[in-house]
């Protein structure tokens, strides 16, 4: 495909397990050059989650947030360390890292540390908490902020434990809003030759995606709870109903919906009822509407309700993960790619959902770890003997 829109680009990242990494391979999937600092002992912890691996210290778990990336094994806690920081930062854009609130400064990875040989460096910081409070030298990961911003009291059925989400989204969310910011930086610093800091924490990325109840609760003191079947707070039916076989999505969102909804399944007497009339009155009698429908999907399959509705209105089947990954459709999209890895050549893994041109970006499977540190130092100008030595000594 035509060059990529961030050909050209370099992004430094000291970056590890999933928030971090799974923002820089965005940038890494559009073309920019996204260089992989990892501790030379191990590495990224990633590489050692299991249960399946590729080889010894290099997991399946690992690819799905690298791709297309390089991995410079270095050392930053050392002198040597940093000066090869400082001289990959001169040829370099943007320097990203997901460490603890207190540990960018003192590994010389803030604006203030690297804008003396790269006035134009954009430097974006992804923490558990932020780097300005009292909080900054807090670890923190995914599920607690799902604990503390309120989304596991949100989530499940209304007489169930709080449920945490079954992915860690805060990560994937806080992830991509840093690729953001370090985007909107970047931009500026092209036109200005002046780079800045951004921040993203986990917390603050959670308590934003607390969205419009948020601001109900701040505006009118609602707080919104759980709904049966994972309904929607406010308008039904959008809810999981009971099929043959298992469950169906129907989402009614809009008047109109509720209209083809009843006309299909051939219950439009149903729109006239007085209990189910209105949007309000529906809600008011939610119960008994989602048992009279239950009556009515259980007496097909899924896919029969799938075949009728799809296309009229909003309408999913309830896959489980093997049903979503082996979809056709899915398959059709293109969604899901080969990255060949010298373990296995034929490794599977999940295509950009971005698409340039119309077309998905090429994929790369992630690269062993240090599989590009003498490549890179000899970019930067090291000659074979001076890195070598690094090596000798565990720089790098």
């Amino acid at each position: 495909m035509s060059a990529l829109p961030l050909s050209g680009f370099r992004i430094v990242s000291a970056e590890q397990y999933g928030a971090g990494p799974y923002g820089t391979q965005f940038l890494a999937t559009l073309g920019a050059e996204v260089i992989k600092i990892e501790p030379p002992k191990g590495g990224d912890t990633a590489r050692l989650v299991g249960p399946h691996f590729l080889r010894a210290g290099e997991s399946v778990y690992f690819q799905t947030f690298n791709l297309n990336k390089r991995s410079l094994t270095l050392d930053l806690r050392r002198p040597e360390g940093q000066e090869i920081l400082h001289r990959l930062a001169e040829g370099s854009h943007a320097v990203a890292n997901n460490m603890r609130g207190d540990l960018p400064e003192k590994m010389g990875l803030t604006y203030a540390a690297l804008a003396e040989v790269n006035p134009a460096i954009v430097c974006a910081h992804l923490s558990a908490y932020g780097r300005d409070n009292e909080r900054a030298r807090w670890p923190g990961y995914d599920y607690l902020m799902q604990a503390e911003a309120g989304f596991m009291a949100l989530t499940g059925e209304p007489d169930a434990p709080p449920t945490r989400f079954g992915l860690s989204m805060v990560d994937f969310m806080a992830g991509t809003m840093m690729a953001v910011g370090l985007l909107a930086a970047l931009v500026d610093a092209q036109r200005s030759g002046k780079g800045r800091d951004v921040d993203v924490d986990l917390l603050s990325a959670a308590v934003h995606q607390t969205s419009y109840p948020a601001v109900w609760y701040l505006n009118e003191r609602d707080v919104t709870g759980r709904a049966p079947r994972s309904a929607h707070p406010s308008v039904t039916p959008s809810q999981m109903f009971r099929s043959a076989d298992g469950w169906v999505f129907v989402m009614a969102q809009l008047p109109k919906f509720w209209t083809i909804l009843t006309d299909r399944i051939g219950r439009p007497e149903l729109a006239d009822d007085p209990r189910f009339a209105t949007p309000a009155a529906r809600l008011a009698n939610r119960g008994a509407l989602t048992e009279m429908l239950d009556g009515i999907f259980s007496q097909h399959p899924t896919r029969h309700w799938i075949d009728l509705l799809a296309g009229h209105m909003p309408v999913a089947p309830v896959n489980g993960l093997d049903e979503a990954l082996d979809s056709d459709f899915v398959a059709r999209t293109g969604m899901v790619a080969e990255a060949p890895h010298p373990d296995r050549p034929d490794l599977r893994v999940l295509a950009a959902p971005i698409r340039v041109d119309g077309a998905r970006p090429p994929v790369r499977a992630a690269p062993l770890l240090g599989a590009d540190t003498d490549a890179i130092l000899g970019e930067i100008g090291y000659d074979a003997e001076e890195i070598a030595r690094f090596r000798q000594n565990g720089v790098v």
